[in-house]
């Protein structure tokens, strides 16, 4: 694929189905981009894609190098990332992340924006998934039992996406960020943040946008796949 272009296995409203028993292998995920976000098999642990290199950030607050090879995702969204857009700045939270892209890139309201910030972090509150208990347990049940972090005065990278309102089920409608930090020992799916000052952000505007469904899996083939906006927005945080 080529830059700023979108890559997606399977959608959201499968995991929340609890289609996660099978999936792709990473190292086929990784063929069409090098940053990203995603799940394991079974919804254990959050996935971030960093330059390439694939983490597992699991419940207990370990981090796992990923070997893309062995390992299978049920669900996982890349792009071969090339900034359009950097500078340095200070954000506080979400909402100041939100109000600083729109600014940024005003006309992006309906396309994907990749973003990726690094630098020093005053605070960053993240939430790991433990994994299914029973096979096609949805992700509003997986969720229920996760497990969340608090990270004060911590270097690292935050990896994520905005997707436009339409994607909603098919993807995280609006901004859906992991944080790994830089001695890749903490990390996981962003609740709230704020930096410590100024941080290297880039971002870049994407309007290719390419999905493969799951071949030959009898869960996404039997799931209904039913819309669950509110479910999504609250395991998404």
């Amino acid at each position: 694929m080529a830059v700023n272009e979108v890559y997606q296995y399977s959608i959201v409203s499968a995991l929340m189905d609890g289609v996660a028993s099978h999936g792709t292998p990473i190292a086929r995920v990784l063929e069409h981009g090098d940053h990203g976000l995603g799940t394991f098999r079974n919804m254990v642990g959050e996935m971030i894609v960093l330059d390439g290199d694939v983490y597992q950030m699991k419940a207990d607050g370990s981090v796992v190098h990923v070997d893309p090879a062995t390992t299978v995702t049920p669900f996982a969204t890349v792009t071969r990332f090339r900034p359009t857009v950097t500078i340095r700045g200070a954000v506080t939270g979400k909402a100041g992340l939100k109000d600083l892209l729109t600014r940024l890139i005003p006309k992006a309201r309906n396309h994907f924006l990749i973003v990726r910030m690094d630098g020093v972090f005053r605070r960053v509150n993240v939430r790991t998934a433990g994994g299914q208990l029973t096979p096609r347990e949805g992700m509003v049940d997986v969720c229920a039992r996760q497990t969340t972090h608090t990270f004060e005065g911590v270097k690292g990278t935050i990896v994520g996406f905005r997707c436009p309102g339409y994607v909603m089920g098919v993807n995280v409608a609006g901004d859906h960020f992991h944080f790994i930090a830089e001695d890749r020992k903490r990390g996981g799916h962003i609740l709230e943040f704020e930096t410590d000052g100024d941080v290297d952000i880039a971002a870049a505007q994407m309007s290719q946008f390419r999905l493969e469904l799951p071949t030959e899996d009898d869960e996404f083939n039997e799931a209904e796949l039913k819309l669950q906006a509110q479910g999504i927005k609250a395991v998404e945080g």
